[in-house]
């Protein structure tokens, strides 16, 4: 219990010691033990998750599936076990413990079309990966992943690749907000469930439990959003999960200005981004026009800075024309010259030749189609430039010199350049070049000025998940369906709160649902060369009123033509594969152009590499024989940085990857070891059971990571099963 709550239960003890009744005091003892306190609900409430595609085996436990046509109902939840498996059939008898004893059944015989297997959330699966696509425009950078499975499973499936690995993650659970939206124990949880808000936390606990192995216990920040009807539980449960963390802290976003009817209620304008801070985690600093400023207010700021007025995060340019005592054109003949602008387009053109204090400015003959800008204070009198001639032509071709601001009063025009401190700036990064005006001229902002730490109101139009969430998806993926897409510029601003200063950073999102954080973590990358990767896992669910024109149809979960319509195959992947082509799913290309802080064609698409996979369930016993290297073998190459060639099948002796290499046959260790270092692999993995034999490989690989196959495989998801009932 929280260390408040113990200094008030070791008071009371105190005081029933100082009256003298030592059975109070432990009678206090014994209840606060037994009480709960804080957030409370059925944390171990039962969870069990179909494993569609696992081969079906004696004593697995299964549920029968209705008849095609039929939607689910109590019969189809009942768990039965499989005694035999014999020519498609499966024999089956009521499945009893202490725990469960809700079937009292006789024992039947199913089809084995007709069974599904089924899991606790605390029994030890394990899991594979088998690739069902790839998108690759990046060389050699890493990939992004989009994993099509069930959350948890994948979870404990990362927790081989990346314990302790990830920079961030980010999350859009399901908000329980009544809707029948999302699924316990494969059934739609709605607003008239008495145990909502109880499943709904037990959901969540255990995949946070998850994600808390994932996390770089030095550095790292979980991101959930969600709105107002869990985000008062989702923080005393992140308290409760993660109770050594440096900080926890609420941004407001608001996605609809308008506001959306809530009954009764206020109308509901924004959602919640709750920041967990892990370590020596804390925010970067970005640009505030991210979540400030909205788009027009930015280009109205950004039109006045081309016709030369500054705002507070412009650079100053300096004055070309010398004011001062010492201006006067007797000071510095040389420096009197003039400079020929084109009106129309507000350029400069050309320079002049220096005029001797003899020669007459007004006397001197005009150029077709230029005006001649000279060196003459407001008042009259003749001044002088700041730099000649030769320096002037250096900054223009530079960028550094253009024409300024037009009084229409005094009919004069003023010219400016970039002093050379501040060129000095701008080559060390305090100053950061944005682009180019269309005279050529650089378009830039001061680093320091134009950065902070974001408020926790963010309120600006590119929030909008209208927008930019379902109005945008539509570019990518046509009229495809997608129910509450996030504003991907409020998804990008989230993750460059955390991990704009880390190019390499690793981003999971398990609730990726459209792919909005890879789609992010690109646009990242675009912005300043970065690698990040992403891992998006989703499953491949329908909508309850799809899954009913489905179920009428004779179709099930598994079936090809079901499978098609789910959200992984049907929405994440085409929309991660269209952002990387700059292409739809019927090849045309996508119209209009990013915005926010990186605008460009969405035509362009993204230098990125990106694979898909399917999440498979694998017999422990085939593992350790070896027999089913092929599905785990993603695995090793996303441990290794997912990146280069997959090593696919087992090969006699070893290979070795780019990243990575897999010894297969202790007999050819010298070899191996020879080949890891030339190709500099920074993991390596040791098919064997012998302890000697692996340290001996250890040794020979200083700086490696070297990881024993199958134990270390096997062990990862016994521990993560485990762990879940901790």
């Amino acid at each position: 219990m929280p260390q408040t709550t113990q200094a008030a239960v070791q008071s009371l003890v105190d005081r029933a010691i100082k009256l003298g009744d030592r059975q109070l005091a432990a009678d206090i003892r014994a209840f606060a033990q037994q009480r709960q306190f804080g957030l409370v609900f059925e944390h171990n409430r039962p969870e069990r998750m179909r494993l569609y595609g696992k081969k079906v085996g004696r004593g697995d436990v299964v549920q029968v599936l209705p008849e095609r046509g039929k939607k689910e109902d109590a019969e189809s939840q009942l768990l039965w076990l499989v005694k035999s498996v014999s020519g498609g059939v499966a024999e089956l008898e009521p499945y009893r413990t202490l725990a469960y004893d809700e079937n009292d059944g006789e024992p039947r015989e199913a089809a084995l079309e007709d069974v599904v297997a089924v899991a606790e959330y605390d029994q030890p699966i394990y899991a594979g990966l088998r690739e069902t696509g790839r998108v690759e425009r990046g060389g050699d950078k890493p990939y992004q992943v989009v994993i099509n499975g069930e959350n948890y499973h994948a979870l404990e499936t990362l927790a081989f690749a990346y314990a302790g690995k990830v920079d961030c993650i980010y999350i859009d659970p399901p908000y329980n907000t009544g809707a029948r939206d999302w699924k316990y124990n494969n059934d739609y949880v709605g607003g008239d469930d008495a145990y909502r808000h109880s499943k709904w936390l037990a959901f969540m606990e255990r995949r946070l439990k998850l994600a808390k192995q994932l996390l770089n216990p030095q550095d790292s920040v979980l991101i959930v959003t969600i709105d107002e009807k869990e985000y008062a539980r989702l923080e005393l449960l992140l308290e409760s999960v993660f109770p050594n963390a440096t900080g926890i802290q609420t941004v407001s976003i608001t996605i609809n200005k308008n506001g959306v009817a809530r009954g009764n209620q206020f109308k509901r304008a924004d959602e919640y981004a709750i920041f967990c801070f892990i370590g020596d985690a804390a925010p970067c600093q970005v640009d505030r026009k991210l979540y400030s400023v909205e788009f027009g207010e930015l280009e109205e700021k950004v039109a006045a800075d081309e016709s030369g007025s500054r705002s507070q995060r412009k650079v100053r340019w300096e004055w070309l024309l010398r004011g001062g005592p010492n201006a006067a054109r007797t000071a510095r003949p040389n420096l009197f010259y003039p400079i020929y602008i084109d009106e129309k387009t507000a350029t400069i053109r050309e320079l002049g030749e220096s005029l001797s204090l003899e020669q007459d400015w007004t006397k001197f003959p005009e150029k077709p189609g230029l005006r001649a800008i000279w060196p003459i204070r407001t008042d009259g009198r003749e001044a002088t430039w700041r730099i000649s001639q030769g320096a002037l032509q250096a900054k223009l071709d530079r960028g550094c010199a253009k024409v300024g601001e037009y009084n229409k009063k005094s009919d004069r025009y003023s010219l400016l350049y970039l002093g050379d401190s501040q060129e000095e700036r701008l080559k060390n990064g305090e100053i950061k070049l944005v682009g180019k005006a269309e005279d050529g001229s650089l378009l830039l902002e001061e680093q320091g000025e134009r950065s902070a730490i974001p408020t926790t109101v963010w309120s600006g139009t590119q929030f909008s998940a209208g927008e930019y969430g379902s109005r945008y998806i539509k570019r990518f993926i046509g009229e495809r369906h997608f129910t509450f897409p996030k504003s991907l510029y409020a998804t990008e601003l989230s993750l460059a709160s955390v991990i704009a200063d880390k190019p390499d950073a690793l981003v999971v999102d398990f609730f990726s649902g459209s792919g909005t954080t890879a789609h992010a973590a690109m646009r990242l990358n675009h912005q300043d060369g970065g690698r990040r990767r992403s891992i998006s896992i989703t499953n491949n669910e329908v909508s309850e009123d799809e899954a009913k024109k489905l179920t009428k149809r004779g179709l099930r979960q598994g079936d090809p033509e079901w499978e098609a319509l789910g959200i992984c195959q049907y929405v994440t992947k085409p929309r991660v594969t269209a952002a990387i082509t700059g292409k739809t799913p019927d090849g045309d290309p996508i119209k209009g152009d990013y915005k926010f802080t990186d605008e460009f064609p969405m035509a362009d698409g993204f230098e990125e590499n990106a694979v898909f996979y399917d999440l498979t369930y694998q017999d422990p016993d085939a593992v350790e024989l070896g027999v089913a290297f092929e599905e785990i073998a993603p695995l090793l190459w996303l441990r290794a940085g997912s990146h280069g060639r997959v090593i696919e099948r087992e090969a006699a002796g070893y290979e070795v990857a780019d990243a990575y290499g897999v010894l297969f046959d202790f007999a050819a260790i010298n070899g191996f070891a020879e080949a890891a270092k030339a190709a500099g692999v920074g993991c390596a993995y040791v098919v064997t059971d012998d302890t000697a034999r692996y340290a001996s490989v250890k040794a020979q690989l200083p700086g490696v990571d070297v990881v024993r196959l199958y134990e270390n495989y096997l062990q990862s998801f016994k521990i993560a099963a485990e762990d879940a009932v901790r």
